[in-house]
């Protein structure tokens, strides 16, 4: 027989059992389905989660100031721990792993206004680089630069809700600003950006100086003084680096305010990166659970096939047994069973490919949550799915086909389907 005639036999077969061989089918297409569908959904929830924490800032150490809890050097516990402003250079001097040291310093309770409107929002002083360690990206105009910080200009960057709402209708670029009374000219306006967390509110509803114009026109309040500030943002040079740069900073500010380098309570810091990296563990661990529920549900499609192939053999028992009294060598009848489950797993699996790469594409036409960046099927997932599809098919075609292959045929042709 010839390859094309066993194909065309294969598939008269298969049309004679339409309904089994649907619901063996069904089977495989549901594992790969199921494959590719769930890490999609575990790889969207990794990348959306990892755009939030870019839109809040790149890798960065949020050190708070807090109260000792340890004793140190005859110094009593519950001391108040404040940054200084000298502070800065010399944490950036002690610490050769981390890249930028900034400080930043808010008020919320400057008065903010416009020639069109009020409003109260935010106002927070920092250094250049904070646009980019917060990922404060432009959308009008500009940040403001190191010119700016050394001459102490009254020069103001609008978050985009704060533009809207203070130059309704209006270009804010180029126009004053409010605050306290002092006028300051806006030299730009932020792009509009997605947040989920944050230490002191969103992005889009801030006012953002440079750090020396916010410590002249408004310092710190007591119990801090003109020269403490809020919190240190700090970013190390790699993350591979973030553990010694943290390392570092840590024990720099424990020697310039005299508290034990250990006292955590002292020196609150809210490690970006490791929370990053905890999430990534968790949807890593996610992703590779799912997967495994659906290798699992492809295993057991396989089983089917390989049971559907089973009771085809016995069916089909007298009809071995003739074809093998007529001439037909055993390679023969191994050959027609074995490409009989392999076009059952093939066609399957390649409907379950189809299927669930167009699920994908249809949900994500829908509008998605912040945290989820859709169904993101990966190359390596359908790749996987193809791999232990071909694995299975084999497996589940190689059994019943040598089963079917050694049937005696005058034991055959005595036997009574349902006997």
């Amino acid at each position: 027989m010839v390859l094309r005639d066993l194909i065309g036999d294969v598939f008269r077969t298969l049309w004679a059992h339409k309904l089994r061989a649907f619901l063996t089918m069904f089977g495989i297409a549901w594992g790969i389905v199921s494959i590719v569908l769930m890490v999609a959904a575990g790889e969207g929830l990794r990348q959306g989660q990892a755009e939030q924490a870019r839109n809040m800032g790149k890798d960065i150490l949020i050190v708070f100031h807090g109260r000792t809890s340890l004793h140190a050097g005859g110094t009593r516990a519950g001391k108040l721990v404040r940054w200084e402003y000298k502070d800065v250079a010399v944490v950036q001097a002690e610490s050769p792993d981390c890249e930028d040291v900034i400080p930043e310093l808010a008020q919320v309770d400057v008065r903010v206004h416009s020639n069109y409107n009020n409003a109260a929002f935010l106002v927070t002083g920092s250094f250049p680089q904070f646009a980019y360690i917060r990922s404060l990206d432009v959308g009008e105009g500009r940040f403001y630069n190191w010119e700016d910080m050394r001459e102490g200009r009254r020069v103001a960057f609008l978050g985009s809700d704060a533009a809207k709402q203070l130059f309704p209708g209006q270009k804010a670029v180029g126009e004053t600003v409010y605050l306290n009374d002092f006028p300051f000219t806006v030299v730009g306006v932020m792009a509009k950006k997605k947040q989920d967390s944050s230490y002191d509110g969103w992005d889009v509803n801030k006012v953002f100086i440079p750090f020396t114009a916010m410590q002249r026109n408004f310092p710190d309040k007591p119990p801090g003084t003109s020269s403490t500030f809020d919190q240190l943002l700090v970013t190390p040079k790699s993350v591979e680096r973030h553990e010694a740069c943290k390392a570092q900073l840590q024990r720099s500010l424990a020697r310039l305010h005299h508290y034990d380098p250990n006292d955590k309570e002292a020196c609150p810091i809210w490690d970006t990166v490791q929370e990053a990296k905890a999430f990534r563990q968790m949807t890593d661990g996610m992703k590779y659970f799912l997967g495994a529920v659906g290798i699992v549900t492809l295993l057991l499609g396989g089983i089917g096939v390989m049971n559907v192939m089973m009771v085809a053999v016995r069916e089909r028992t007298r009809e071995i047994g003739v074809r093998k009294a007529l001439g037909a060598k055993p390679r023969n009848i191994l050959q027609q069973f074995f490409i009989e489950a392999l076009i059952i797993a093939l066609v399957s699996g390649g409907l379950g490919l189809g299927i669930a790469y167009g699920i994908c594409a249809l949900v994500n036409m829908l509008p998605m949550p912040d945290f989820f960046a859709g169904l993101l099927p990966t190359w390596s997932s359908g790749a996987i799915a193809a791999v232990l599809l071909g694995a299975i098919s084999v497996a589940a075609a190689l059994y019943p086909a040598r089963q079917a292959a050694s049937i005696d045929p005058i034991e055959a042709l005595r036997f009574e389907a349902g006997g």
